[in-house]
């Protein structure tokens, strides 16, 4: 082909490519202005939105509101004139009728219509509740302001228009119409059917019914505040005598759940300009370049390949006709804590308390006043003392300048401050010595005393005062104390109350010989925490070998305690129960890290805020974490026993479970370094000792001495790190401990203890202590539940088939045992090794088992 031909020939096809282009670019102006004339309508429908929409019903809201106020007010001054204008009229012909009459009321026809239509037609003074309803409806969405919740709101001013109207019925006889027709109306048959006082009672009792069930208040509380105060001021008492009957009386519980501020994001809107938009667009400063990709013609021929761009003319085509997308993003706004808790303005803050709302806390009588919490001072005993000190340090050449008692309920701290040069070693080594002196038992020299610039010689008294557990609940730094788990244990020398918060501890070490008082601290350890928690937020798990030291806790089973699934027995004795239960919080201390993982924070106290304010959803799996506090009252025959299976639980526990709420108290009577390990000493920093009889015993428990110079019945030693503080434990009797469970087991409470993740161990599952023609008549059914639900667990047994949990677990052996699920694997589930029902119904046949 020649070259003249070629040219030509691109020549005929530019000119068919611009009648193409001609024609296209008609049918876009075409297309376009159709679509002109839709536009109008499309853009109003897009800038109606629903922000406008509201703001608009908000203002209308507002309006109303204060229309129906005043319209409703002006009819007690005009409701005479206008009577007979509006009686028994409909709105249209009121307000259209010829023969018009000038009405009084201030809002004219339709204020005097209205007016009369809702004071002497319907509510009567009640319906001023209307204009409150309507003035809250409009701050919201016309201001955007958040005065009460919405719904909540609406639905009590409901409530109260109504209850009101029969309220000011049963008096029309004084002010007519006060109710309105229809609390007039209403009061007429009440008062035919239950006579006059009757209807009256009947309108209280509704009254009763509907708070309790709007707010469900604590009406003994609110008597207790008005009038039970009133009664103790009447009583001819002296001051002091006063304040401590009140401080009896008055138990309060503290909540220290606060809400955090989050901050809500916004992601960039898309915005489509469309072509009405483009001359804005071409008068700002804001340029779109849409450049096309050059197009390309290919001639080929037999001897070469010629590449020719089409004509630089069809790169500057008008696409004025393009519609195009631009992303424009939204200046971040931070919102406030209401804006983003749309739930919790909706509904209210989650209330875990709320399936026990009843739940009344132990009163203080239930506990007896074994001392009178006054020390008595002894001065010639003190004298006799500080000279027999004196004169013993003055045989030894040890001088001093100064000598101080504090008096304490059953110890006095003798503080010295020895002369200028003197060792203190010399008087440490004295302690024998002084001890013989003053022919006392239990002499404890602290040299020196932690922040002070002296020495201490505890001497105990000659007759000591008991310190009842009743004092330290009723005293004022326990109950007004904020801690998270509060826990209230004696009083110091200097006779105060000791009270300190286990989530701090975390966790407690007690040990102590025989008869010294060790049950009696871990009793009020357990009814400190009674008296101050509501059993939503605490739950116990109580681990007692002996059998008999715990039992009294069984009547709060279903209130505070927490068990494995399918036990009958709320206290666990057994020592493979035990070991299954610490492995069981092992699993319960992983779910719980999960969760906090997923709500992205690092303690249960944040979790719980976050999830009582709603920003948690119970769909995913998250819920309220109760704390769990969990007693072991004789480890020493646990580890005798059981060994590392009960030691690396422990040991896990106590080193992780901090953050979540699983607190660990561990007792023993024997503090012998084969019970009280390295690895357990290292994990509880919080230790106490009552007496032991060797200094060995008192340095394995508190790394020092001191223990074995304890007087026993409840005098003892607590560290909590740097110091250690000497206490005398209050006292709780076994029928005090009684009384305070029964109170609490006859209250309402829940269906079942909380029930603890399963966990079975190695031994117990392993399909080797049974006969494997030993057949179960459930097996086959429970087989195909196991395949069905592709989960073979002994829970999901005892749900389905209703069986009991050990029942439940021989089934599990044997489903193992003839190869239908796979072994056991802790906190992971069984693997089930068959597909579906079919399959392991025609394994079974061929094996016999129908």
């Amino acid at each position: 082909m020649s070259k003249e031909n070629i040219y030509k020939e691109k020549e005929d096809l530019l000119e068919e490519k611009k009648a193409e282009s001609a024609k296209s670019s008609s049918k876009k102006a075409v297309s376009s202005k159709k679509s002109t004339l839709k536009n109008p309508l499309d853009n109003l429908s897009s800038r109606f939105d629903k922000k406008k929409t509201k703001t608009i019903l908000g203002s209308l809201f507002l309006l109303l509101s204060i229309y129906v106020f005043f319209a409703c007010l002006s009819y007690f001054f005009t409701w005479k004139q206008d009577q007979d204008s509006v009686f028994e009229k409909g709105l249209f012909e009121f307000l259209f009728e010829e023969n018009e009459e000038a009405v009084s009321n201030w809002f004219g026809k339709l204020g005097a219509w209205l007016s009369h239509l809702l004071i002497y037609r319907w509510f009567g003074l009640s319906s001023f509740g209307f204009s409150f309803m309507f003035f809250i409806l409009g701050l919201k969405w016309m201001l955007d302001i958040h005065t009460l919740p919405i719904k909540k709101t609406i639905a009590t001013s409901l409530v109260a228009i109504v209850w009101f109207s029969l309220f000011f019925g049963y008096f029309s006889h004084i002010i007519n119409y006060s109710g309105g027709n229809f609390g007039y109306q209403t009061n007429q048959w009440l008062s035919f059917s239950f006579g006059k006082f009757g209807a009256f009672l009947f309108i209280f009792s509704l009254l009763y019914i509907l708070l309790v069930l709007l707010f469900n208040p604590d009406f003994k509380a609110i008597w207790n505040k008005f009038f039970a105060k009133k009664d103790f001021k009447e009583m001819d008492a002296d001051e002091d005598e006063l304040e401590n009957k009140l401080q009896f009386r008055d138990i309060h519980v503290v909540n220290t759940i606060k809400d955090d501020e989050i901050e809500d994001e916004y992601i960039s809107e898309t915005v489509d300009f469309g072509e009405d938009d483009e001359d804005d667009l071409a008068d700002s400063d804001f340029v779109v370049v849409h450049k096309p990709t050059p197009h390309v013609s290919k001639y080929d021929s037999d001897d070469f390949e010629i590449e020719i761009p089409d004509s630089q003319e069809e790169f500057s085509e008008p696409t004025a006709e393009k519609n195009l997308e631009i992303n424009v993003p939204k200046e971040d706004k931070i919102l406030s804590d209401d804006e983003t808790d749309k739930l919790r303005q909706e509904y209210g803050e989650y209330d875990p308390k709320l399936d026990l709302s009843s739940y009344v806390l132990p009163s203080i009588d239930l506990l007896r006043d074994w001392g009178t919490s006054q020390i008595n001072i002894d001065k010639s005993e003190l004298e006799g003392h500080k000279n027999r000190i004196v004169e013993t340090l003055t045989n030894f050449k040890i001088e001093i300048s100064k000598i101080k008692a504090t008096v304490g309920p059953t110890v006095t701290l003798y503080e010295i401050v020895p002369a200028p040069g003197v060792k203190i070693s010399k008087i440490k080594n004295l302690e024998d010595d002084i001890a013989l002196s003053l022919s006392a038992l239990g002499i404890r020299i602290i040299a020196p005393i932690p922040g002070k610039g002296t020495i201490g010689i505890e001497v105990p008294n000659s007759k000591p005062e008991m310190v009842s557990m009743r004092s330290l609940i009723a005293s004022e730094k326990f109950q007004n104390s904020d801690f998270e788990l509060p826990i209230v244990l004696g009083k110091t020398i200097t006779n105060e109350t000791y009270t300190f918060d286990l989530t701090k501890m975390p966790h407690l070490l007690v040990a102590g010989s025989t008869g010294q008082g060790k049950s009696v601290g871990l009793n009020a350890i357990l009814i400190s925490i009674l008296y101050k928690k509501h059993p939503a937020q605490v739950k116990f798990v109580l681990i007692d070998p002996k059998k008999v030291e715990l039992t009294l806790y069984n009547r709060i089973e279903r209130h505070f305690l927490a068990k494995l699934p399918g036990e009958d027995d709320a206290i666990i004795t057994d020592v493979t129960k035990v070991v299954n239960t610490l492995n069981s919080l092992c699993i319960e201390m992983d779910a719980r890290y999960e969760l906090l993982k997923d709500a992205q924070v690092r303690t249960i106290i944040e979790y719980n805020a976050k999830f009582i304010s709603r920003r948690l959803n119970p769909e995913q799996g998250h819920r309220y974490l109760p704390y769990i506090v969990v007693l072991i009252d004789e480890f020493a025959d646990l580890i005798m026993t059981a060994g590392k299976e009960i030691e690396k639980p422990i040991a896990r526990i106590a080193q992780l479970a901090r953050a979540i709420g699983i607190h660990l108290i561990v007792a023993t009577q024997r503090p012998s370094v084969n019970v009280i390990t390295g690895m357990i000493k290292a994990n509880f920093p919080a230790r106490i000792a009552f007496r032991v009889q060797s200094v060995v015993d008192s340095r394995t428990i508190l790394d020092t001495s001191g223990a074995n110079q304890l007087i026993g019945r409840g005098d003892m030693l607590i560290s909590t790190g740097s110091d250690i503080i000497r206490l005398q434990c209050g006292f709780v009797d076994t029928p005090e401990v009684d009384a305070i469970c029964a109170f609490i087991g006859d209250q309402r409470a829940y269906p079942e203890a909380l029930q603890l993740p399963e966990y079975v161990g190695e031994g117990s599952e392993g399909g080797n202590d049974f006969d494997l023609d030993d057949i179960d008549s459930m097996f086959v059914e429970a087989a195909k539940i196991v395949v069905i639900h592709q989960q073979g667990s002994a829970s999901l047994l005892q749900r389905k088939l209703k069986l009991g949990y050990n029942r439940a677990g021989r089934i599990i052996d044997q489903l193992e045992g003839h190869g239908i699920i796979g072994p056991f694997q802790g906190s992971k589930a069984r693997e089930v090794l068959f597909d579906n029902e079919h399959a392991v119904v025609e394994y079974l046949r061929g094996k016999g088992i129908d």
